[in-house]
């Protein structure tokens, strides 16, 4: 039985470079979108190159394609000398030639709070943008099909069908208007239940930023079922500010109502809960030079946030 990975020498190297595409964008269609071919073509491509290799390199599914553990150690070994190829033979964007946008994406009240503000110097340089705001777990697998080039994730992608850098880290804080400011005494003294009276405004109906926190500086699950639903943070931070009730947000989003007294805090735990961001792509080197651009200077600000 041949090697895993048999047969690759001699293989032709546009059938590696369509590999290479299907690997990192996730599907036939994507990479063919990225290549300029037709999808048949694509197909072609990739059944050749496993008859080659006498491995599946793939795995299809409803939704795209799922590399192998072949797929993955042939992407290893052939991913870093095709980008150099690339390089030296001036498949890149020449200079003078301007780059195709970047298509980045994100939870919306980050994007909007923070990563448009770190980016606006970028646009007069000729960096040209295009924003995606929504989930975690849809972006990603808007990304491996290669419809994003970044994407800002909640959590660390699984797998090794993308790469991903550690952003910032966010602060879970209990906020409620000044209103509600004789709550923070009781619920020092009598422990969550106090909270059970008054009204909890979150993005989702599943409460996930209000379980957390519950679990980890209560810890026991959170009972009270959620008055308002709001999906984006930015609402649920207006709603709370305006009176409605109390919830759990990430304190860069609430700052300055914090420091201005709009918001006070209810609770201020010694190890509040905390939770990290990572920028998110697939691997290799973009063939965008402003994807590095975009992906530095927010590795850069995401310090500060």
């Amino acid at each position: 039985m041949p090697q895993a990975g048999a047969g690759t020498a001699g293989a032709d190297l546009n059938l590696l470079r369509t590999f290479l595409a299907v690997y990192r964008a996730g599907s036939f269609t994507a990479a063919a979108g990225l290549l300029g071919l037709s999808q048949p073509t694509v197909t072609t491509q990739i059944r050749s190159l496993e008859r080659q290799t006498a491995r599946e390199l793939f795995v299809r599914r409803p939704r795209g394609v799922s590399p192998t553990a072949v797929a993955h150690d042939l992407a290893a070994r052939v991913g870093a000398p095709l980008d150099a190829l690339a390089a030296a033979t001036g498949s890149e964007p020449s200079p003078d030639r301007q780059a195709p946008p970047v298509h980045l994406a994100g939870p919306a009240d980050l994007l909007c709070t923070r990563v448009l503000p770190a980016l606006a110097p970028l646009t007069g340089e000729g960096v040209r943008l295009r924003i995606t705001p929504g989930l975690t777990e849809p972006l990603l697998a808007e990304l491996r099909s290669g419809r994003h080039d970044l994407v800002i994730a909640t959590f660390r992608p699984r797998g090794r069908t993308l790469t991903a850098e550690p952003l910032m880290d966010e602060e879970f804080v209990l906020v409620a208007a000044p209103s509600w400011a004789d709550v923070a005494t009781r619920l020092a003294a009598e422990g969550p239940t106090v909270l059970h009276t008054v009204p909890l405004i979150t993005y989702s109906e599943d409460l996930p930023i209000a379980r957390r926190y519950w679990r980890h500086v209560f810890g026991t699950r959170l009972s009270c079922p959620a008055a308002i639903t709001v999906p984006d943070l930015r609402g649920v931070l207006a709603a709370v500010a305006a009176g409605a009730g109390f919830t759990v947000l990430p304190r860069y989003l609430c700052r300055d109502e914090l420091d201005s007294g709009a918001l006070v805090p209810l609770l201020e735990p010694d190890d509040p809960p905390i939770n990290t961001g990572y920028l998110a792509q697939r691997p290799g080197r973009a063939d965008n030079p402003d994807v590095a651009r975009v992906r530095d200077l927010l590795l850069r600000a995401g310090r500060t946030w």
